[in-house]
């Protein structure tokens, strides 16, 4: 399944995998509009850059998001208000702002045709006790100088009144575009400027020498370089950093819908949980209904089937569904305190850099990250970086779920592999796949369409933990910190560097 964001584009750039071993000023790991980005803030200060991509370009988060470019980030003022206090917050909104204006800049400039679009962003309220929340987000972000609005029942767009909704929070001058084409054509800009980009070039490891760093790929070529960014969504390097104990990742989904009218104006985003997350998108000479939601995190074991479904409940709400035309998923990473590392790597590693823990707000957040660390390497300082502090230890007060995550580590850790009996084999259905216990440890299996069954043994290769059976999408997920792997056992999504053992 692939989004209408990839699909939407015909002819993709392609490049080389990096062959041979190389030296640079500055390695960038991750090919998604974090790295891009980083790549072209600094590709005109007459620096050797590298950019490499495990897969393609773009092709993971950044190719399957909502492509809401907005400093609205569902009821957040308050929170950080509450937490960090209202200059916090004031920054944190403005950081945003300048980022969705720099990202528009950037298509003028470069005349980027990526489906761009001004629009408000739109938090609504279903409920009382949310319209409260809405009146009090309102209220913090005006006394700071925000631009926000309260917008009562009647004034809310009809098509959106049918989901129920009592009250809405309105950003005005945000904006919407196809994230992908975004990133496809930054990245030839990128190649145009000079910055040799490579694809299908897996890290697998990063060593710290005296003055430089050493990436070594999965096919045995080594990159030398004085700066390092690591932006892989969820850093690839364990220690330093610890990275692992301070995130986890969230899965959610999406649907787009054919229409035949331009449904309504502006980006919607509900306020309470399940977040329910609409907007619209050009198609030829027709439109989209985008619906997202059914977050859940991932590895978590439940039962995945109606996930797609549940949202295409609520698109009929909307607008009469005859032909879905896309579904796709995603990943995003979660901070323990809600708000994204970007800057250094660790205190003890000089020139490296990191962006990650989007918190599902990615787009825009990518251009704050890509100008703090641009600003780090070429020595300038930059007003916003103490927001993001990556090497705070805050979030490990968030105590409730730093517990989670730890008794998910230890009670996931298996050992040893076996091979599983073929009387138990044969009671594995088409289309199933489960873990079974032979004399006390744990085996993966997996039965195709065909027939043909997989055997891998589900213990993650990024820190041992036990993994999930996805029924939705035939994966096998970690609950610990969100690595994905296909029912063959090759690697989907990291922090996992390395394809499962096979039974």
């Amino acid at each position: 399944m692939q989004s209408y964001w990839i699909e939407s584009v015909k002819n993709e750039n392609e490049y080389k995998e990096l062959k041979e071993d190389i030296r640079t000023d500055v390695c960038i790991i991750g090919g998604g509009i974090t790295g891009v980005s980083v790549a072209y803030k600094l590709a005109k200060e007459n620096l050797n850059i590298i950019l490499i991509e495990k897969d393609k370009m773009g092709y993971q988060t950044t190719g399957n998001s909502t492509s809401k470019i907005t400093s609205q980030h569902g009821l957040f003022y308050k929170y950080l208000k509450d937490s960090k206090g209202e200059e916090f917050a004031k920054k944190y909104y403005e950081a945003n702002e300048n980022a969705i204006k720099d990202i528009s800049n950037i298509i003028k400039e470069e005349k980027i045709d990526c489906d761009y679009e001004k629009q408000s962003a739109f938090i609504f309220a279903q409920s009382e006790e949310e319209d409260k929340k809405v009146k009090e987000e309102v209220e913090i972000v005006q006394s700071f100088g925000g631009r926000a609005k309260y917008i009562a029942k009647e004034n809310i767009d009809k098509k959106v009144m049918n989901l129920n909704p009592i009250s809405a929070i309105e950003f005005e001058n945000q904006a919407q575009f196809n994230s992908y084409k975004y990133v496809s054509s930054l990245t030839e800009i990128c190649k145009n400027y000079g910055v040799s980009i490579y694809e299908n070039t897996k890290v697998v490891e990063v060593k710290n020498e005296e003055n430089y760093y050493t990436v070594h790929t999965e096919n045995g070529c080594s990159i030398r370089t004085k700066y390092l960014v690591v932006a892989t969504k969820y850093p690839i390097i364990n220690m330093p950093g610890f990275y692992f104990m301070k995130m986890y990742q969230s899965t959610s989904y999406a649907i787009a819908i054919e229409t035949k009218e331009k449904l309504f104006e502006g980006m919607y985003i509900s306020s309470a949980n399940p977040k329910i997350s609409l907007r619209t998108a050009k198609e030829n000479d027709g439109y989209l209904l985008i619906v997202v939601g059914s977050d859940h995190k991932t590895g978590e074991d439940i039962d995945l089937t109606n996930s797609y479904k549940n949202l295409e409940d609520i698109a009929k709400k909307i607008y009469p569904v005859e032909n879905i035309k896309y579904y796709w998923n995603t990943e995003d990473c979660i901070t323990l305190d809600k708000i994204p590392y970007i800057g250094s790597y660790s205190k003890m590693w000089e020139n490296a850099y990191v962006a990650t823990g989007f918190n599902k707000w990615g787009i825009t957040t990518s251009n704050i990250a890509a100008e703090i660390i641009s600003d780090n390497i070429l020595g300038k300082e930059n007003e916003y970086e103490e927001l993001y502090t990556s090497t705070r230890l805050e979030p490990i007060k968030n105590n409730t779920e730093m517990g989670n995550m730890l008794k998910e580590t230890v009670n996931s850790l298996i050992i040893k592999k076996l091979k599983i009996p073929q009387e138990i084999e044969e009671k594995v259905k088409i289309g199933e796949g489960k873990i079974v216990e032979i004399n006390g440890e744990k085996i993966g299996i997996y039965r195709n369409e065909k027939g043909i069954l997989y055997r891998i043994i589900p213990k993650c290769k990024h820190l041992g933990c036990e993994l999930i059976w996805n029924n939705l999408d035939k994966t096998w997920d970690c609950p610990c910190h969100g690595s994905r792997y296909d029912y063959k056992g090759k690697t989907i999504y990291g922090p996992t560097v390395k394809d499962l053992e096979k039974s």
